[in-house]
Parts: C-alpha cells; sequence; structure tokens
C-alpha cells in the first residue's frame, strides 16, 4: 500500500566523494563498467527452476512450521525463539515477489500462482501489489523521481523521517486488513471507491504521490483473482477469530509475524539505496551509485536481504539477472574491474554503517 506520510525535503550536504564531485543527476554513464557487466553476464540469465522451487518451499515450510510452535508453545524462550524463526523464514518467503515481478514466468511455470497461494495470499501481500509498480522502479527515466513509486529522497529529509518511515511499516498488517477485509468488498459497490482503491490501496510503494493505472488484459484478470483470494481469506481469517475458532492468540501472533516481517523489510529498504537525488532522470551508472551491494564476507545480510537482495546495487546494473546468478556476477565483476571502477564504490560493509550514514545526512541537512 502507498505510504501515507508526506516527509520534509532540504538540500544535504554530499556525503561521498562521487557525489562531492556532482550530483548524482549529472554523474556520466561509464562505459566500461556497463560493456563489462553485459558481457560477463550473458551465461548467467537463465534461471534454474530447481533452486526457485527448493528454496521457496523450504521457507514456507519451516516458517509456517515455526509459527505453529510460537502459537502453540506457553510464553517463553522456546517461543519466542519459535517466532524469530518464522519472522526470518516468512520474510524470505515474502521476498521472492521482487523475483515474480522480474522473471519471465514462462522458464517458471506455476511458480508465481504457487508463490500466491503459499506466501502472497497468506501475508496478505498479493503478487499483484507489487508486479506493474517495482518494473517502474527500473525504468531509465522514473528511477529517483517523482514518477518513481520506490523512492523517497529520505537523505535530504529531517531527522524524525527515517523513525517515522520504519514505525509505519509495523502498522501494514492492518492496513492490509482494511485493504482486503473492508475496501474490497465496499469498492464492488461504488466506482468511485474503486476508482480510489486501484491508484492509492494498491501498490507496495513509498513514493505517497504515487498513483497507479488500473490494470488491463491478463493483468487485470490475474489481479481480481488474486484480490478476490486475499480478500475472501482475511475475511474468512476474522470470523474465525470472532467466533472464536480461531483462539485470538494465534490471530495476534500471526498479525506480528507479519509486522515484524514488514519492519525488517522496511529497514532493509532504508539501506537498499543511498536516497541522495533530488527528484531528476539519472544514468544507469548514477542509478547503481546511489544504489547498495553489501556482498561477502558479511553474513548476517543473507538474513536481513535474502533472495539477492544483498546485491541491490547489481541487480540494478542487471535488472533481468535471476537471484542466485547475483553472487557470481558479483565475482566476475569485482575481478574484472579495475580498483578505480564506479562498480566498487557501491559496495558496503554491513546495516550499521548504512544506517549511521542515512542518519547522519539527515542531521546534516538541516
Amino acid at each position: 500500500m502507498n505510504a501515507t506520510l508526506a516527509f520534509d525535503r532540504r538540500q544535504a550536504a554530499p556525503t561521498d566523494d562521487v557525489a562531492a564531485g556532482a550530483p548524482p543527476s549529472r554523474i556520466p554513464d561509464d562505459k566500461t563498467l556497463l560493456r563489462t557487466a553485459a558481457e560477463l553476464s550473458r551465461d548467467l540469465h537463465a534461471a534454474r527452476p530447481a533452486i526457485y522451487w527448493i528454496d521457496l518451499l523450504a521457507s514456507v515450510t519451516v516458517g509456517y512450521g515455526a509459527l505453529a510452535a510460537a502459537i502453540l508453545l506457553p510464553f517463553g524462550v522456546p517461543a519466542a525463539l519459535a517466532f524469530a524463526v518464522a519472522v526470518l523464514a516468512l520474510y524470505r518467503a515474502a521476498s521472492f515477489i521482487h523475483e515474480v515481478s522480474h522473471m519471465k514466468h514462462a522458464a517458471l511455470p506455476g511458480f508465481r500462482l504457487v508463490w500466491n497461494l503459499l506466501a502472497g495470499i497468506p501475508l496478505m501481500a498479493p503478487s499483484f501489489m507489487y508486479e506493474g509498480v517495482h518494473n517502474l522502479h527500473h525504468t531509465r527515466t522514473r528511477y529517483g523521481t517523482i514518477e518513481d513509486p520506490e523512492y523517497l529522497p529520505l537523505a535530504l529529509m529531517k531527522p524524525w523521517s527515517v523513525p517515522a518511515f520504519v514505525l509505519v511499516s509495523a502498522l501494514a498488517p492492518i492496513g492490509f486488513l482494511l485493504r482486503w477485509g473492508v475496501l474490497t468488498p465496499l469498492s464492488l459497490l461504488s466506482p468511485r471507491l474503486r476508482r480510489v482503491v486501484v491508484a492509492r490501496y494498491s501498490a507496495l510503494a513509498i513514493n505517497p504521490r504515487f498513483q497507479r493505472r488500473a490494470p488491463e488484459g491478463a493483468a487485470r484478470s490475474l489481479w481480481h483473482m488474486l484480490e478476490a483470494a486475499a480478500s475472501l481469506w482475511v475475511i474468512g481469517l476474522v470470523a474465525a477469530t470472532v467466533t472464536g475458532v480461531l483462539p485470538l492468540k494465534a490471530f495476534l501472533v500471526y498479525l506480528a509475524t507479519i509486522s515484524v516481517v514488514m519492519v525488517i523489510n522496511q529497514v532493509r529498504t532504508l539501506v537498499a539505496h543511498l536516497w541522495e537525488n533530488e527528484g531528476e532522470a539519472m544514468t544507469v551508472t548514477a542509478q547503481y551509485l546511489d544504489s547498495v551491494n553489501v556482498p561477502p564476507p558479511g553474513l548476517l545480510p543473507f538474513l536481513w536481504a535474502p533472495v539477492g537482495l544483498r546485491y541491490h546495487a547489481l541487480h540494478h546494473l542487471l535488472p533481468g539477472l535471476p537471484y542466485h546468478a547475483l553472487g557470481e556476477a558479483h565475482r566476475r565483476l569485482s575481478a574484472a574491474l579495475d580498483v578505480e571502477s564506479p562498480y566498487h564504490k557501491a559496495n558496503y560493509r554491513g546495516l550499521p554503517g548504512l544506517l549511521d550514514r542515512l542518519v547522519r545526512s539527515t542531521f546534516a541537512a538541516r
């Protein structure tokens, strides 16, 4: 769903050598980087179905098994550990929505449907909320502009914007319940409300100005099918809780799991980019430098940036690569490109330093 907070923007001081030399929107394309990336990744574009299926099925199996344990166990350390495992495993499963939005579905027949049945609908975030939205973020002339659904100049905003950005995500389960359980059925009775629901409440976006266009063709049919399924899921879940069929504890643990998953994802989003562009169109190299890789040897990104998201900058350079190929592409590019190449300037050590950088940038703009 769209963000609803309007954050204040201000001019910020440059925070790295590249930005100090030129604003992000004026960084030219590095032809060597683009050519080398294309050449070295030519054999990596084929998705490997076994990896996708095993990863997804293992994630949901562990996730829902741990969720059941967290519900059934009495409050205590074992239940807390089960809850933590459920959050991390279901977060990984949910993160496949990013792959679903990029993949050629003929290469992985049935994967989108199964993902929606096992993760998208149960976690109240079906794939149409991201498909047709995320691809706009990768459009050459939209990235970092007012038309980008997934960009805000956070580094140029007030310091309170960062914690507010995270806290809003904690309320996502409430928003999802309202979207699917209330707005969906009511919008069927009101064309005017329906237009608002489609434009404002049908995208996993962070830009509060973004308004989505109504789907057409096959996308429209898929949208309606998944929306109906999500609505029935939520209405059934609430009805089961109200009537006592589903214990209140189970319902609350379920909502808490989704809330923590959304918070982790929002924190990851905070460090996915440097958020330093002021709205101008950017070159591919500039987009890459405004994005973040957190490559090995760090191990924790495997948990908070799963399914290839630790190579977010590389993904912007080569958006067609499947997640399992990003590590190999990174190794090849790191070895082939000179240490002065822009490629190495988008690699960072970990989450704490990136968060510190972002927070310091907001204070520097005061």
